[in-house]
């Protein structure tokens, strides 16, 4: 495309981009830019729609440039993860949608019609970023081959475990970086870890009881023999009930932690780890850093609009717009991180007294304690005493290298 048509074009995407973070609709804006030579929403629909443009690309440059950011201030005390995971992409009133399947929701038992949205996502702990995501479908596509476009429609017919390695390896190719891979019992399968433990990376994530099996003095046997067979935990952790240092058939060395179920107390819960030097609490603290990606779907679909702002019919407009309430949350998260750690308030003071312009901070603060003494001295001997005796207070408070700048000695009453 040529660079005209693009500044042509860059306008109304900020606008749209915008969009969320007001209570106007598409056509209702598109009225309200017309007058500025914006484009309207026809053309941007003709944007979102093409399939030559490489959106992933855009969000993975935009994702890691945030993550190594974010990294700056995170201590290389706390963990990273990796975390995957899959929500369902809604479009139960759509008919010709391309690519429209139908899926099953494994928590409520429901069918959808619709996407299953395959997300790999990075966490500290504090900050959630969106790394990468696959909209898979059962259809085959027809479309250029040479496209984007053609590529993505292809990934959409794999399974879910293949694409996870795929995400992974594109995630550490852009320079993030992280310890463990988090995942649900929905994912946590011998051959996607074992291909998780070949990238250098620890898995950890919730087993359910099905056909897996793990040796106990090399017998295999299944989950609930595998709870008979591991110790109790001793300690003051009632809730962490017994662990086992054991290994998953094809050989995969594993600790199995077995916790006691929240809402039901006579059952347990499972989590696996790949790494066998983390203690029980350990490996429950780390776990729960995978709710993070549970409060992002939650977000970008309540608060974002995903999946309804655009009303478009072909896969390359679901790719964009999915791409574009991505790259709002990395934004959101990142002015987040900034407005919520310490150590960014440095930055905020020197962006402050830069807004000061030619008045130096020292003379504006020694300006302010003679207005303040000057005041004091104006007023009734007690409205005087009490002025003075708070600004005291308050230049004691401050720290030495500000106290050298200002005339305490003018303060005393």
């Amino acid at each position: 495309m040529q660079k005209d048509v693009w500044l042509y074009l860059f306008p109304s995407l900020y606008a749209r981009f915008c969009l969320a973070f007001s209570s106007e609709e598409l056509v209702s804006s598109a009225r309200k830019f017309q007058r500025r030579s914006v484009p309207g929403k026809d053309a941007v629909y003709r944007f979102l729609n093409h399939s030559q443009f490489a959106w992933r690309r855009f969000l993975t440059s935009l994702s890691s440039d945030t993550v190594q950011r974010v990294e700056t201030l995170t201590s290389v005390t706390r963990t990273s993860v990796f975390i995957v995971d899959d929500s369902m992409f809604e479009r139960n009133r759509s008919k010709a949608v391309e690519l429209l399947a139908r899926f099953k929701d494994h928590a409520t038992g429901a069918y959808y019609k619709g996407f299953r949205m395959l997300t790999l996502g990075w966490s500290d702990g504090h900050t959630f970023l969106p790394l990468d995501f696959a909209l898979l479908t059962g259809i085959h596509p027809e479309i250029d081959k040479r496209s984007s476009g053609y590529k993505r429609r292809k990934e959409a017919l794999l399974s879910a475990p293949h694409l996870v390695s795929e995400l992974l390896d594109r995630a550490i190719a852009s320079g993030v970086s992280a310890t463990y891979v988090l995942m649900d019992s929905w994912f946590t399968h011998a051959p996607l870890i074992g291909r998780v433990v070949e990238r250098g990376l620890h898995v950890i994530g919730m087993v359910k009881n099905d056909n897996k099996r793990y040796l106990v003095h090399g017998k295999p046997v299944d989950l609930k023999g595998l709870y008979r067979s591991a110790t109790q935990v001793q300690g003051k952790q009632r809730n962490i009930l017994r662990q086992i240092h054991t290994e998953l058939v094809p050989g995969i060395p594993v600790v199995v932690v077995f916790v006691r179920h929240r809402s039901k107390k006579n059952e347990w819960l499972a989590i696996l780890s790949t790494d066998l030097t983390l203690t029980a609490p350990e490996i429950i603290q780390i776990y729960a850093l995978r709710w993070d990606i549970e409060v992002f779907f939650k977000c970008t679909k309540s608060l974002l609009r995903l999946q309804k702002e655009f009303q478009g019919r072909s896969y390359d407009l679901l790719i964009s717009h999915t791409t574009i309430v991505f790259s709002r949350y990395i934004l959101l998260a990142w002015q987040h991180r900034q407005s919520t750690d310490q150590r960014t308030l440095g930055g905020l003071f020197y962006l402050l007294c830069d807004e000061v312009g030619t008045l130096d901070w020292a003379v504006a603060l020694q300006q302010l304690v003679e207005l303040m003494n000057e005041i004091a001295n104006q007023v009734g001997k007690k409205l005087s005493a009490m002025i003075k005796s708070q600004l005291q207070h308050w230049i004691a408070a401050l720290p030495n290298y500000i106290k050298a700048y200002l005339p305490i000695s003018g303060c005393e009453s």
